[in-house]
């Protein structure tokens, strides 16, 4: 494991606010990072399944300060990928991806529309990339025809979506690569 990978988990660990939700979050962090295509609560040795059940469903612990923190180190390692002397050029890719829903959801219902004959739930996923490496970095809910989660308000395209969501990565970006 990298020395960069291993600050971030020691970040993300002292941002739990007790030592309980703290063993969890190692337990959920060991079961992804094994890689062995099990992920699900139910395969960890170190908690219960019913425990990080509880970690992902019931405590309150500090998920924006997780991905500020993740995104933080995700954005050091892509923008340390250019070559000596030269700003790396980041490539923000936006992605207009359906998730299928059939059949009847009550409680999705103000999520789910009709876009290009496929009716769900439609999301602009916006991705970064420096050289081969891609990771996604956030994403805005397409909520139908005169429903959009943004600024442009009347506006109907999911284009205006897109544009918002990488808003606040030229601020975070500024001056150290190319986007």
């Amino acid at each position: 494991m990298s020395q960069a990978v291993k600050s971030l988990i020691a970040v993300l660990l002292r941002l739990m606010p007790s030592p309980y939700q703290k063993q969890n979050l190692e337990a959920a962090l060991a079961l992804f990072l094994e890689a062995q295509g099990k992920p699900l609560p139910a395969y960890t040795q170190l908690k219960s399944a019913s425990a990080l059940s509880r970690f992902y469903n019931v405590y309150d612990w500090p998920v924006r300060k997780l991905i500020r923190a993740v995104r933080k180190a995700a954005l050091e390692q892509l923008l340390g990928l250019g070559g000596a002397g030269r700003r790396p050029i980041l490539r923000a890719v936006l992605d207009l991806t359906t998730l299928e829903k059939r059949g009847k959801f009550k409680a999705l219902s103000d999520l789910l529309h009709i876009l290009n004959g496929k009716r769900g739930m439609h999301l602009v996923v916006l991705y970064l990339e420096v050289d081969s490496f891609r990771i996604p970095w956030g994403f805005r809910v397409w909520r139908g025809k005169g429903k959009l989660e943004c600024r442009h308000a009347g506006s109907e395209a999911p284009a205006y979506l897109a544009c918002e969501s990488q808003e606040p990565l030229q601020d975070s970006c500024a001056g150290r690569c190319r986007i």
